[in-house]
């Protein structure tokens, strides 16, 4: 098995990419007109995703990378709560709604998935060599 050498190779990362860059364009939609704090904390979670994955990597060690992976997956939880506040106040439409919320709980498997295979190995990443 091939050693991931970079964060942009990790699948999850990956995932994380697409639903920010989704999420990020749907906020643009004129329905959530000037509701500037949803809009910052929604595209702070779905950044925060890919943003925490990377940096768990980078850190080089399994243990800080297991806990920025748990953030991630955390955060995934707290855009899937802001996507419920944006659907209630009219601003998605179910589908709209229906399609991120799912991207976001296949990114939380995913995530999950990542950290049970870095828990279960025996490598403890190139810091710790």
């Amino acid at each position: 098995m091939a050693t991931i050498q970079k964060f942009e190779d990790l699948i999850c990362w990956k995932e994380a990419r697409i639903l920010c860059k989704e999420v990020g364009l749907l906020v643009r939609k004129k329905k959530f007109g000037n509701n500037f704090r949803l809009i910052h904390q929604i595209e702070g979670s779905s950044g925060s995703i890919m943003d925490n994955i990377a940096e768990g990597f980078e850190r080089g060690g399994n243990k800080e990378l297991i806990q920025f992976l748990y953030i991630a997956k955390a955060s995934c939880g707290e855009l899937r709560a802001q996507l419920y506040r944006a659907l209630d106040l009219e601003y998605l439409t179910h589908t709209e709604f229906s399609e991120l919320r799912e991207k976001a709980n296949k990114l939380s498997w995913l995530i999950q998935k990542f950290i049970n295979a870095v828990s279960a190995s025996a490598l403890k990443g190139y810091k710790y060599k």
